[in-house]
């Protein structure tokens, strides 16, 4: 006999801020994150031999990937994860620069925990 599984209730959504840049492109962030979630970013470097600047770059793909949920880049919408951590990374360096800036007043305004 088979077992019946339960059925999980659906997962609420998070609700979303819109952040537009100069050119009018748009980066669309959640502005809460799972417990669970936040204790993982707060989590420190995996091994010692971890570099302080890999360490950082990590982290800031962690809080994209977490917190992007949809990029509009002259006019195309991207909202697969993949899609979004793959442009952000081939982003120009100004771009990411504007994303981090962004996500940096992001967490500091809807996820403070997430600060500093």
């Amino acid at each position: 006999m088979s077992r019946r599984r339960k059925q999980r209730p659906p997962r609420k959504k998070a609700p979303t801020v819109d952040y537009t840049d100069a050119e009018g492109n748009t980066l669309t962030l959640r502005q809460a994150l799972s417990p669970g979630t936040i204790a993982k970013l707060q989590e420190g470097p995996a091994t010692a031999a971890t570099s302080q600047d890999d360490a950082w770059r990590r982290r800031s793909e962690l809080l994209f990937e977490r917190l992007a949920v949809r990029w509009e880049i002259a006019g195309l919408p991207l909202e697969d994860q993949g899609l979004l951590l793959g442009r952000y990374r081939m982003a120009d360096p100004g771009t990411q620069e504007w994303v981090r800036r962004t996500i940096d007043e992001h967490v500091g305004r809807h996820i403070p925990e997430l600060s500093g």
